[in-house]
């Protein structure tokens, strides 16, 4: 284990006795991100969701628990503290990256996989220094600007232009996001996003597990990457939602459920 690792904050639903379903939020969310989920599944499965450093109530932590690995153990972490040998990753956005590392690096944990708008990573190291000159930027402005003003613009970007066609949507997501810290967020940012992540590109062809990426069809940027992925890894099916764009789960929570719960009865189904 290179790193310390971190207690994180986590709640659980259902029945320990059950198959466990580990669920990774977005990029500032939190746990309560899956309420819906969890009550819809019920007793049929033990869910997990996470507080992810620098999220939610879990602030305050080393430099080195803000890192994809320091995340990564602190997760495994969680899984033995609760018993869990091996769980279904479920994860949205930077949850679902962080979900395909610890399928990568960590398969004996991981009895399959799935993905909502979610990404191997930046190719390149190019690719990856002008994300993170980008990503300082927003960390800056997190730190010394307006946080609710930050949030407003982050959901004004076009992925999420479907999601703010429901204004009530939109303000009860925006509600959800300033309970964050605004200086946590600006620390998972610079060590959990995407310019600071490892790309994952080269081993999707080792990927183990069954495994289901899920996309809006108005987000033409990670459909297009959810299939590239598939292109790589013969074990990943794809599902595209029409009508919606970067948060299925949000904008589609009938279509999302259908998915989720017939991967979660059925993974080996979904193998290739």
């Amino acid at each position: 284990m290179p790193v310390s690792v971190t207690e994180l904050r986590y709640t659980v639903s259902g029945d320990s006795g059950r198959p466990a379903i580990l669920l990774l939020h977005g990029f500032m969310g939190s746990s309560e991100d899956w309420s819906n989920v969890m009550a819809a599944l019920g007793d049929r499965f033990y869910g997990v969701a996470v507080d992810l450093s620098g999220h939610g109530a879990l602030v305050g932590l080393p430099p080195e628990s803000y890192t994809f690995e320091g995340t990564a153990w602190a997760v495994i972490s969680v899984l033995d503290g609760l018993g869990i040998g091996q769980a279904i990753f479920v994860g949205y956005s930077m949850g679902g990256r962080l979900a395909l590392y610890l399928a990568l690096r960590h398969p004996e944990r991981c009895s399959g996989l799935f993905l909502e708008s979610a990404s191997p990573g930046l190719r390149s190291e190019p690719e990856r220094s002008r994300r993170r000159a980008a990503d300082e930027e927003r960390a800056s402005r997190l730190e010394s600007g307006n946080f609710e003003e930050f949030v407003r613009d982050w959901y004004r970007q076009p992925l999420f232009a479907s999601l703010a066609r429901d204004e009530e949507r939109l303000e009860r997501t925006i509600a959800a996001r300033l309970k964050n810290d605004p200086a946590e967020l600006a620390r998972s940012l610079r060590g959990m996003g995407s310019g600071s992540q490892p790309s994952l590109w080269e081993e999707l062809a080792g990927l183990r597990v069954p495994a289901l990426a899920v996309a809006g069809e108005l987000d033409e940027k990670f459909v297009g990457i959810t299939r590239r992925m598939a292109d790589h890894d013969p074990r990943m099916r794809v599902a595209v939602v029409p009508g919606v764009g970067h948060n299925v789960r949000v904008e589609a929570p009938v279509e999302y459920l259908v998915l989720l719960e017939g991967f979660l009865a059925a993974p080996t189904s979904y193998a290739g």
